[in-house]
């Protein structure tokens, strides 16, 4: 795969602020025989997923660090050009936390998948490598930041603004879906926003290439956003994303989770009230809101909406 085209749009150039060395800070698990072993499975595996030839950490100046995931780092950086700099985000995870983790599906999977898709309102990954430690990958640049970060500052959106990153989120996953992916891992923390506060559907380790219908059985992704027929253990298929929409959609115009429950009262209350499609609206939500979030969170997969008619609904279209 090649590297970033610095004609693609998002590319910029500015400051990136200092680095703090966090790369070389990523701790590593003794060398025994297991182990070597281990990363030698590992590095047989990904260099089958292609990474991109004739790139390495000399390729960039590396700037501030823009936060730290489940088993990773990630910061922003400048690809070292003479002509053109281009700012990206580089997203590094240890190969001794991927293994330790058993994660090495997931994070295979997530460059797999995010290898092939070219959407605006999806994040591109325009490349990886990998040294004898570390894994990394060539994100774009999404300059506002995550969108989880912003609902917990106003507590909840306005159904205009709602509306639109529902539309925009509705397009990325309809783009998925053309391509047989489910993303399984819809939310807030997993949407970003770009420089001119477009959606950026992100982090696609949850995702699953499914070509056939409700041929998948495995329970994936956040308590609250999942759909009824996985907490039950039946096959299901794309319209989990769907339900996951629908609690979204719920979350960013009334601030809350629509099935959440107190932390004493654990996932049982959560999954009781997804099967129940137990739903509370606040008085302030518009009929037309109400009526769109139920036509997502319907407890048969066949009944939502799909995601082509998303766009025609009066809510989104009294919003445009």
């Amino acid at each position: 795969m090649q590297g970033p085209d610095h004609r693609d749009k998002g590319s910029e150039t500015g400051s990136i602020g200092s680095y703090d060395g966090g790369f070389e800070q990523i701790s590593h698990v003794p060398a025994t025989p297991e182990r070597i072993a281990q990363h030698r499975q590992l590095n047989d595996e990904f260099e089958r997923a292609g990474p991109s030839k004739h790139w390495s950490l000399t390729n960039f100046d590396i700037g501030r660090p823009l936060g730290k995931g489940h088993f990773g780092k990630v910061y922003l950086a400048r690809v070292k050009s003479t002509t053109d700099p281009f700012i990206l985000v580089l997203k590094c995870l240890s190969k001794d936390e991927v293994i330790t983790k058993e994660v090495q599906t997931q994070v295979r999977r997530e460059i797999e998948v995010m290898q092939q898709l070219r959407h605006p309102n999806i994040i591109r990954l325009y490349g990886w490598f990998h040294d004898s430690t570390r894994i990394f990958l060539m994100l774009e640049l999404a300059g506002r930041g995550e969108l989880f970060k912003q609902l917990a500052k106003k507590g909840r959106f306005s159904e205009r603004r709602s509306s639109q990153y529902i539309r925009q989120v509705a397009s990325g996953l309809a783009y998925l879906h053309s391509n047989q992916i489910i993303h399984r891992d819809i939310k807030p923390e997993n949407l970003l926003l770009g420089m001119n506060g477009e959606i950026k559907i992100g982090d696609f380790g949850w995702s699953v290439y499914s070509p056939e219908e409700n041929s998948q059985r495995t329970l994936a992704g956040t308590l609250s956003y999942v759909s009824p027929e996985m907490v039950l253990g039946q096959p299901y298929g794309k319209a989990v994303d769907i339900w996951a929409l629908g609690v979204l959609a719920y979350e960013l115009t009334c601030g809350a989770e629509p099935f959440g429950a107190d932390t004493t009262s654990g996932p049982r209350l959560v999954h009781q009230r997804i099967c129940r499609c137990d739903l509370v609206f606040p008085s302030f939500l518009s009929t037309e809101a109400r009526e769109f979030i139920q036509s997502l969170l319907r407890l048969r997969p066949e009944e939502r909406l799909s995601l082509g008619q998303v766009e025609h609904q009066p809510w989104i279209m009294n919003h445009l």
